[in-house]
């Protein structure tokens, strides 16, 4: 069964990037040994969803320049991005920009999935809209030791403990690495 899994790294203060869009705090953190954890959880993936922002940053980082990193780091897996601008594709990858409401993509991205999971990236805004549309299955976050007082939220909507439930927790290194199952919400009882 296809899941919608927010799968992120956030800082301890609840920060997914910084006031810049930057990732690069996440890149000061020692990384532990290999747990498999990521084996694990990249194989049951099917398709990547992120917003226009998180797309933009890695593009940048990491595919303008090298676009055969994208199978390094994300394999065949096709990915959406929501966006209201024109974003440039990445050579060789299969890319789909969509716009306006995530229910209107939705069946299209799990029906890409194959039965397995859809990851979603980030933000943290895009993945409220997912929950916001009752779609949010499960949030898995990597916890780390750094503040940094301002920038972009892991999640800017109130769930309550009635909807979220710790499911598994460890550490690994310098992580704290959390598993919540998210009850979808009933869009039709708001």
């Amino acid at each position: 069964m296809t899941r919608l899994v927010y799968f992120t790294a956030c800082t301890l203060d609840g920060f997914i990037a910084d006031e810049h869009d930057s990732l690069d705090w996440l890149f000061e953190v020692p990384h532990a040994e290999e747990d498999g954890s990521w084996d694990r959880f990249i194989d049951g993936v099917g398709v990547l969803v992120m917003g226009a922002t998180t797309y933009q940053w890695t593009l940048d980082r990491y595919f303008t320049d090298h676009p055969e990193r994208w199978q390094e780091f994300h394999g065949d897996h096709p990915c959406w991005v929501f966006t209201h601008r024109d974003l440039p594709g990445i050579p060789g990858v299969e890319i789909h920009f969509a716009s306006g409401d995530v229910c209107s993509a939705y069946e299209a991205i799990a029906t890409a999935a194959v039965e397995k999971n859809i990851w979603l990236v980030g933000g943290g805004d895009l993945v409220g809209q997912f929950d916001d549309a009752g779609l949010l299955d499960e949030i898995e976050v990597h916890l780390t030791p750094v503040t940094l007082g301002a920038g972009r939220p892991l999640l800017p909507r109130r769930i309550t403990s009635e909807r979220l439930s710790f499911r598994e927790g460890s550490v690994v290194g310098q992580r704290c690495n959390l598993i919540l199952d998210v009850n979808r919400r009933d869009v039709a009882a708001g």
